[in-house]
């Protein structure tokens, strides 16, 4: 069975073990919740149905947010057809002004050698867009993630919660740190006593600052030093979130979380992407909700994480079996699983002050 490698105690605890959330996540208050232990018992009779209307909510606001960027970018288009008609048009000179400030075409720019070089204003606006669409997808891969484990002692479980859930909102509201905080969660079904905490940075830079900012404060001190007496080990690894599935942004569906970790032969990564991109398509057909995935670049190598969110065990039953009347599901299972060296289920439930619930 797939566990992180876990660092005994005598080991330095960096300033890892402290994350704030940036200025962009929905600043958060002292938990007022009892310290008791999250529990699957605590979900309601109806949780998948309150689920499925929570989830049903949160895409209806998301597909109104994309529907909003692409009339915005639609407008966009046509004043720039309107320019590239008539170069003298105020649209022009909005437009040009508009490229050159944002690094794109100079669609009033004319002129024969121009249009051999590059074709005409419209083919050159297409190709700009294009490349933004490009630059969009990669610019998944400027954010790191950090997956922080950890195990804490059995009896100490309530004193940790206590402090994390008092650690982590007041570190969230400071806007110098270039960190958000994507989740806290418990191990429901796994490896007991266990605590998950997600956090994205803004690339390894902004990783840097944020490690050299926390340790200059004397509250990070106080608290690495206080944390110690509850954690029997703890681990960590830096991972990027796959292009294909973003990672969701802070919401409160319900229910339970799975995390799926798989560990794969070495070499296989990009096999893996290429059969998990039809995959999800496949999965999120049946209705299935994804929160994130990353694989992982420092710390174990060779492993993904994938966070799926689920209204009970039963409805994830229902949804897992489902994914198999899905055209290219069953394709997907057999051409991946090959790639597999050893993969792990948790069950986890948020912390009441996880952003992602």
């Amino acid at each position: 069975m797939f566990r992180p490698a876990l660092r005994p105690l005598s080991r330095r605890f960096p300033s890892s073990l402290i994350r704030p959330l940036s200025t962009t996540t929905p600043l958060l208050s002292k938990s007022t919740a009892t310290t008791t232990t999250p529990s699957i018992g605590q979900l309601p009779a109806d949780s998948t149905t309150q689920f499925e209307a929570s989830l049903a909510a949160f895409r209806e606001k998301q597909a109104s947010q994309q529907e909003a960027a692409r009339q915005k970018a639609t407008e966009a288009a046509a004043a720039a057809r309107a320019a590239a008609t008539d170069p003298n048009s105020p649209e022009a000179a909005a437009a040009a002004a508009a490229g050159s400030a944002e690094g794109g075409p100079d669609i009033k720019t004319g002129g024969v050698f121009s249009k051999l070089l590059h074709g005409s204003s419209e083919a050159q606006h297409d190709t700009y867009q294009i490349q933004e669409s490009f630059s969009k997808v990669l610019a998944r891969g400027k954010y790191v993630h950090e997956l922080v484990f950890h195990r804490v002692r059995p009896d100490k479980v309530d004193e940790y919660i206590e402090l994390i859930g008092t650690e982590y909102p007041r570190v969230a509201n400071d806007p110098r740190a270039e960190v958000k905080l994507v989740g806290s969660w418990n191990t429901e079904i796994g490896e007991g006593d266990t605590f998950l905490h997600i956090w994205e940075y803004n690339g390894y830079s902004g990783y840097h600052s944020t490690q050299r900012y926390l340790d200059g404060l004397p509250q990070t001190q106080k608290y690495k030093k206080e944390v110690r007496k509850y954690l029997q080990s703890r681990s960590n690894s830096l991972a990027q979130e796959f292009s294909f599935w973003p990672t969701t942004p802070p919401r409160a569906l319900g229910g339970v979380f799975e995390l799926r970790s798989y560990t794969l032969h070495p070499g296989n990564l990009l096999e893996w992407e290429t059969h998990w991109r039809r995959g999800l398509v496949a999965r999120q057909s049946q209705g299935m909700e994804g929160v994130g995935a990353w694989f992982t670049q420092i710390g174990g190598l060779n492993e993904v994480h994938y966070l799926w969110q689920f209204g009970d065990l039963r409805g994830r039953q229902i949804l897992r079996e489902k994914s198999w009347q899905a055209e290219g599901w069953a394709d997907t299972v057999h051409k991946t699983i090959p790639l597999i060296a050893k993969m792990q289920s948790k069950i986890l439930l948020p912390l009441p002050w996880s952003p992602v619930k």
